[in-house]
């Protein structure tokens, strides 16, 4: 039988794999299966990390407020920052609070001074 000389398409998507893999080290970059496999790891830790990448944010956040936070009074906590926040109904999430509290700590005093009034 003569020889059959295959399509281009299975070449096609190596190569499309291969972008993907390029900036990889090793045999991650080169070998069709190894890139194959170092792909679908790749994409499952990205999909994971973007959710931690929240929850390790918001955990910043509530640390710098709370170390702010106690700085200025012993007894007074991020916890009840925040309780007396909602009571107010003052929408500041917590990203904004930690800006506040690294930018301008006068006013996140001013803010918490209010908020006991």
């Amino acid at each position: 039988m003569t020889r059959i000389r295959r399509g281009y398409i299975a070449r096609r998507r190596r190569t499309k794999i291969r972008l993907f893999a390029s900036s990889f080290r090793g045999a991650r970059s080169r070998l069709t299966r190894t890139i194959i496999q170092q792909k679908i790891r790749s994409l499952v830790s990205s999909h994971r990390d973007r959710d931690r990448k929240k929850r390790d944010f918001r955990r910043l956040w509530i640390t710098r407020i709370n170390a702010v936070i106690r700085e200025n009074r012993v007894s007074y906590s991020y916890s009840r920052l925040i309780h007396n926040l909602y009571k107010r109904q003052l929408l500041l999430n917590r990203k904004i609070l930690a800006q506040i509290a690294i930018l301008n700590r006068n006013c996140l005093y001013m803010i918490s001074n209010e908020i006991i009034k």
